[in-house]
């Protein structure tokens, strides 16, 4: 950071920045730059969790719904009073602290925001804006419908509200695209109005739930039928209570511009949308997996299964450092990130560094291994061209020869559960191999109870199991996934030990990699997509009670 822009960071400020419309990665770059010299932050609740992830973790997080006093500072600027928000800034800048409010959507389009601006601007506070994603122009994007099509016809936005308060009339000509925010509730009056208005009652109409997020729901339908089909898909059926809250936010597209959705739907046809999918891992462990999920339309759900603790014993492993410092190894061999880890934190135990591996081959088992050792510092020598395993790795591992290996030893730091297969394939190849525990592997503590009883009830539509070890302790720690659960496995060996506790396996990797297990869980979810939608029937996730029926066991 220069010191014309540390300066700048430490000038008390407000910034009112638009959050999008909800799905995290429409942040803007700029938007992620302020939020990392955030103070203070306040929050619009449906993008708190995703602006936060980006704020410095002193960072003072506030909520804009008024609080109750026994669990915060009130703050009532909800309502349209911004007089709490304003003090709030106020004393912030004073204390040359910067505050960042969070708006969802884009700030300029937002009737609250204004309000406190003015404030802002009549207390002389220095403030600035940052544009977000509208809501109404990312959420049809979302839902596959362009709001201008090659005739070139004008876009209207309307607010459903004002629309029945009867203070909007012109809604411009009879081809104008209108994009209307307005609630699930008030949709059926909103649609009305809109006929009354002077729209045709068959004019073409989609309405969008939870837009831009992996719960997003679009249903298409016309002016004149769209209270009945949401009674249909009982999502505001009459006069039972709804199974969604009326006053969640809706954004509808009424125009001819809706027809494209057949065609242009790319959100909601993902092959794994909306799932909920357990991955028993830890959080390192789990990150490149969850984020191929993410790209399948999936929601993650990383549940460690498996502790790492130090050695019971130190001294082989003191042993070993010594020996990489003083020339005992021609290679060392590292199979997992937890292997990595443990050689680290004995170099920092001993004041090393990177450097100590000068003049020793390194080999990771796959490419995440290999990622954690950059991040080291250290380039691996030899990573699998193929198969990312200790059997990809054999078949890479050059042969012992006397004569261009002035040392014929390698270092093999691993788990205490781990198998002996890379040990045994070193050894045919000559080499000699000083096999040491750099950590142990103890079953994790159970998942909350709420995690739980998902897993055991059907709350998860898939469950994807890397290895023997994490069926055995996920159902020792959580129980049996329900058999709703759709059960992935990444090879025969672990889909027999799935098996032996009572689990039915439905997709295997065809390849031992956790990239693969991911790749066939998204073409088993297309798969029965496809098989549905040719049927004729709705598209329900493996956790998803059918309306009108009851679960039955497979």
């Amino acid at each position: 950071m220069s010191p014309t822009n540390a300066t700048a960071d430490r000038t008390g400020r407000c910034t009112f920045l638009g959050a999008g419309p909800g799905d995290p990665g429409l942040l803007t770059l700029r938007a992620v730059e302020v939020l990392a010299t955030a103070d203070i932050l306040v929050a619009d609740p449906l993008t708190a969790a995703a602006v936060h992830s980006h704020c410095p973790e002193s960072v003072q997080l506030h909520n804009p719904v008024a609080l109750d006093a026994e669990n915060s500072t009130p703050l009532d600027i909800g309502g349209g009073d911004a007089a709490s928000l304003t003090k709030l800034i106020a004393d912030a800048v004073a204390g040359g602290k910067h505050v960042v409010r969070t708006v969802d959507g884009d700030p300029g389009l937002d009737g609250r925001a204004a309000e406190e601006m003015l404030a802002c601007a009549r207390a002389g506070l220095p403030f600035e804006v940052i544009p977000g994603v509208a809501q109404s122009v990312g959420v049809p994007a979302y839902a596959g419908v362009p709001l201008r099509g090659s005739n070139g016809a004008d876009v209207r936005f309307v607010d459903g509200s004002a629309l029945l308060a009867g203070s909007l009339v012109d809604l411009g000509a009879p081809e104008t695209t209108l994009v209307v925010r307005t609630t699930l509730g008030q949709l059926p009056a909103t649609a009305s109005a809109l006929v009354t208005h002077g729209r045709k009652p068959d004019a073409p109409l989609c309405a969008t739930l939870s837009g831009t997020t992996t719960r997003q729901r679009t249903f298409t339908s016309t002016l004149s039928t769209i209270a009945a089909d949401l009674k249909a898909a009982r999502v505001l059926p009459a006069p039972v209570s709804a199974p969604v809250d009326p006053n969640t936010s809706v954004i509808a597209v009424v125009g001819e511009q809706v027809a494209h959705r057949s065609s242009h739907s790319w959100f909601e046809t993902k092959p794994l949308f909306g799932w909920n999918v357990l991955v028993p891992r830890t959080k390192e462990q789990a990150h490149g997996l969850s984020e191929q999920l993410r790209s399948y339309g999936a929601v993650p759900q990383e549940v460690p299964t498996i502790a790492v603790e130090p050695p019971r014993t130190p001294q082989q492993m003191e042993r070993a450092i010594k020996g990489l410092v003083t020339g005992r190894y021609e290679w060392i061999a590292f199979t997992s990130v937890n292997a990595v880890r443990a050689v680290r934190e004995k170099f920092e135990e001993y004041g090393l560094d990177a450097r100590a591996f000068a003049g020793i081959k390194v080999a990771a088992v796959g490419e995440t291994t290999a990622q954690a050792l950059v991040d080291f510092g250290v380039k691996p020598d030899l990573v699998p061209s193929g198969e990312q395993s200790a059997a990809g790795l054999l078949e890479d591992w050059p042969p012992y020869d006397p004569v261009f290996d002035p040392i014929d030893r390698v270092l093999l730091p691993r788990a205490d559960i781990a198998t002996e297969t890379l040990v045994a394939g070193l050894v045919e190849l000559g080499w000699e191999v000083d096999d040491v525990t750099a950590y142990r592997t103890v079953r994790a503590s159970p998942p909350p109870a709420e995690t739980r009883e998902a897993i055991k009830g059907g709350g998860f539509d898939a469950v994807l199991f890397t290895s023997s070890s994490t069926v055995r302790n996920l159902v020792g720690i959580a129980g049996k996934p329900h058999n709703v659960t759709i059960i992935a496995c990444i090879g025969p060996a672990t889909a027999k030990t799935a098996e032996e506790h009572g689990l039915r396996v439905d997709v295997m990797a065809p390849a031992p990699s956790a990239s693969a297990l991911a790749q066939a869980l998204a073409e088993f979810g297309a798969g029965r997509r496809d098989a549905a939608t040719l049927a004729g029937e709705p598209v329900y996730r493996p956790s998803e009670r059918r309306p009108g029926s009851r679960r039955k066991a497979r």
